[in-house]
């Protein structure tokens, strides 16, 4: 099974920071964690990154058992003025 991260609002919103699921594809996975998880994450999902194994991808590139697929919300905060 592929390890999936998840980060910020992503892991507010399962409850957990990483799970595994089976899965052929990146989209075989994170519809499995919409399944687990909900229509709160699935929502989110249209604004994250997906990352594999530290790579940008795309739903259809596929996945083995020791890839990580990473999902990881939009960073947004701070007053914009560094000192």
């Amino acid at each position: 099974m592929a390890k999936l991260r998840l980060f910020a609002s992503a892991r507010e919103a399962a409850g957990t920071g990483h799970d595994e699921f089976p899965g052929r594809t990146v989209g075989d996975i994170l519809d499995a964690a919409v399944q687990a998880y909900g229509s709160s994450f699935e929502g989110l999902l249209a604004n994250c990154k997906v990352w594999c194994n530290g790579q940008p991808v795309d739903r259809s590139d596929p996945v083995t058992d020791s890839d990580e697929v990473a999902v990881l919300p939009p960073v947004s905060g701070g007053s914009g003025v560094c000192r």
